[in-house]
């Protein structure tokens, strides 16, 4: 077994934790957190009777991370371990896996479904674990299942039941909760420490070994110009405004500025209170408007094709789904104005900017003969599509030697990378196959990225725990973090508002550390006790709410026909995962299309086909079906997509957990009994 070798900074961060205390180590992005973790496992598992390590992360991807890069190269040969995913089977006997092996590393959510499923194979208690290491561990609070979890341990805590696993949190920045003041910040650090029942520990003795260790890169704001015209974005605004007159609404409503954030807010109300008020014509409107102000958003920050591609791609599929005169007005406004939009994007005279920039901080890093390695920061997928599309076709970005790819999420939409690419565009950019990852908030944090030469933030307005996070990845020696934005643009104001918040959470930090310890235990106690009362307060609230409605009472719409087409009683609870439709009625009001594929295997079910409104020319998708246990195909929909019709009047819900019903749990039995006579006769 490689023996686990710390840095001065390290043994200092570790020294509580190796007493029995629960604290949460507070170092740099780049500064060996993981590696301290293993440190204290490896002598967890030395000292204790019957030990066993769990170490939870928040993404999927960082369980085989943590599993290959850390814990098997120094506990492997003399201690049993298993990383448990998604992914694996393993998930669907937990109970066992968690009385065989001595170190497991998984996802929160697969300990929290273990903790709340009584069957004997799955369930496991906290009483279990003797050690819990809990990455990324700023992440605990709220509704984050890392706090479902702590939460669950808190409880048992304050009503005296043990034993108790020690608590060890890994994070870079617990952040400063959205708050100014120190006092308040102070309050924030105090609520992740109670919620993670933790003192939070830095190093105090070794900060210049830090900070040869973890060098901070040199900060530069790009500030480009406002753009001095801008015809495609103009011509936008007045095809906008031909949308609110068709809308009737009054120049000096309360509509705010075109392509802002802002105006984005409003347009959303509007839609749902089209909906709301059965005025598809109002409802159809917002969400056209929507779209526009995205593209004057994209045209804000990237290139004017880019926009006017992004209006395109909407369009193209409602030209063939006309339902009424209204979708015939937005479609036939789009396509008289499209040759003219087509020809200001391309004219590049109106080029944004920021993207000159942006050309001009790459240039400066990368050469034919220089080695270096960038990451650009952007908002998006789509951003981050359109900017990889950008540096493919840019010729002089080209002879510079960049070998850029996307880097973004893993997950099951169309959108979405797969795993497997995922790992592959990271492993390519370890080697050196590519030179530039151009990423959204991904790979902030968790992710095993090499140390980087540049980072560029484009477009971005962020809190303080990302920007610290993005920072750490520029780790080289004389390395650069860029901020590429406009004069006096918003993306300026918040960078200077993060290194406020940055300096304001060591502030806030080390007032915590100087408490007493009498006086520290105190607050969190009192913090823990007042958490108690306000999640059963919730839980008693959300009770109320889904006893609002019976849900043969409500009615499910089509969001954008605003037809009819289920019951609230039609729906069940699959899994506590999966909301589907039973009644074989609603297989008439939709239409299948094409297979939707997922890259990964589940125990209990398989995507089929998407399922979408056949209500005339609609086409609204729904969802897909799934096939569940071999046996039943049952409509997986998502209420997003649906309006319901309530005895106290119309409403929306972005998700289920927000509906004004009680769900029933789906049952196989009674569905075959109904669906399948003849087998039970």
């Amino acid at each position: 077994m490689a023996d686990v070798v710390l840095y001065a900074y390290q043994e200092e961060v570790v020294e509580r934790a190796l007493q029995r205390e629960n604290i949460i180590i507070w170092l740099p992005t780049g500064g060996g957190k993981t590696r301290a973790a293993v440190y204290v496992a490896k002598r967890h598992l030395e000292t204790t009777p019957k030990a066993k390590v769990m170490v939870l992360v928040n993404k999927v991807h960082l369980v085989d991370q943590h599993y290959n890069k850390e814990f098997k190269p120094h506990l492997g040969s003399d201690y049993t371990l298993k990383p448990v995913s998604g992914e694996s089977e393993d998930k669907d006997f937990f109970g066992k896996v968690v009385q065989k092996y001595d170190v497991v590393i998984c996802t929160a959510q697969i300990l929290y479904n273990a903790m709340i499923n009584m069957e004997e194979t799955k369930h496991v208690e906290l009483s279990d674990i003797t050690l819990l290491i809990i990455d990324e561990c700023h992440h605990t609070n709220k509704e984050s299942v890392y706090n479902k979890i702590m939460s669950c341990y808190v409880e048992k805590k304050l009503n005296g039941e043990r034993p108790l696993p020690q608590i060890l949190g890994l994070t870079a920045s617990p952040g400063a909760g959205g708050e100014t003041i120190l006092e308040n910040a102070m309050e924030h650090v105090l609520q992740i420490c109670a919620n993670l029942d933790s003192a939070i520990v830095s190093t105090k003795h070794f900060m210049p070994e830090l900070k040869k260790k973890v060098p901070r890169p040199r900060k530069t704001f790009d500030i480009v110009e406002k753009r001095r015209l801008d015809p495609f974005g103009d011509h936008l605004k007045r095809m906008m405004h031909l949308i609110h007159e068709y809308m009737h609404v009054p120049p000096d409503s309360s509509l705010r500025e075109c392509g802002t954030q802002e105006y984005e807010l409003d347009v959303v109300l509007l839609e749902q209170q089209g909906v709301k008020e059965h005025n598809r014509l109002l409802a159809q409107c917002a969400l056209h408007l929507r779209q526009y102000n995205d593209a004057l958003l994209i045209n804000d920050t990237l290139r004017m094709l880019d926009a006017y591609r992004s209006l395109k791609e909407f369009y193209i599929p409602k030209i063939e789904s006309t339902f009424d005169g209204t979708d015939i007005f937005l479609v036939g406004l789009f396509q008289e104005n499209q040759v003219e939009l087509r020809r200001l994007a391309s004219d590049s005279q109106y080029e944004n900017p920021k993207m000159f920039k942006l050309e001009s901080v790459l240039q400066n890093h990368f050469g034919p003969n220089v080695e270096s390695r960038g990451i650009i920061f952007s908002k998006t997928r789509q951003s981050t599509r359109c900017l990889n599309d950008w540096v493919l076709t840019n010729k002089a970005l080209q002879e510079a030697g960049i070998k850029a790819a996307i880097l973004t999420g893993a997950g099951n939409g169309i959108s979405h990378m797969t795993l497997n690419e995922q790992g592959d565009t990271i492993r390519n950019f370890r080697e050196g196959k590519l030179n530039l990852l151009i990423s959204t908030s991904v790979a902030e944090e968790g992710l095993d990225i090499p140390e980087c030469n540049l980072v560029v933030r484009y477009g971005l307005l962020t809190n303080e725990i990302a920007q610290q996070q993005a920072s750490g990845r520029a780790r080289a020696r004389h390395s650069q973090y860029s901020v590429v934005a406009e004069e006096g643009g918003r993306e300026v104001r918040r960078e200077k508002t993060n290194e406020y918040l940055e300096e304001l959470t060591g502030k806030a930090i080390a007032k915590v550390q100087q408490m007493s310890l009498q006086e520290f235990r105190r607050k969190i106690t009192k913090l823990q006790k007042q958490a108690v009362d306000s999640r059963k307060a919730q839980e008693s609230k959300e009770l109320e709410k889904r006893s609002l409605h019976t849900a043969a009472s409500v009615q499910l719409l089509c969001r954008n026909c605003l037809k009819t087409v289920a019951s609230g009683s039609d729906v069940k609870l699959v899994d506590n995962a999966h909301y589907v439709i039973i009644s074989p009625e609603f297989k008439k009001h939709y239409k299948v299309g094409g297979q939707v594929m997922i890259d990964r295997t589940f125990e209990d079910w398989e995507p089929g086909r998407t399922v979408s409104c056949n209500n005339g020319s609609c086409n609204k998708n729904w969802g897909f079906e799934m096939k569940y246990k071999k046996i039943a195909v049952l409509p997986n929909i998502a209420i997003k997509n649906f309006a319901m019709e309530t005895p106290n009047g119309r409403t929306t819900k972005k998700k289920w957990k927000d509906v004004t019903f009680t769900v029933e749990e789906f049952s196989l039995k009674e569905y075959c009994q109904d669906n399948f006579p003849d087998i039970f006769d």
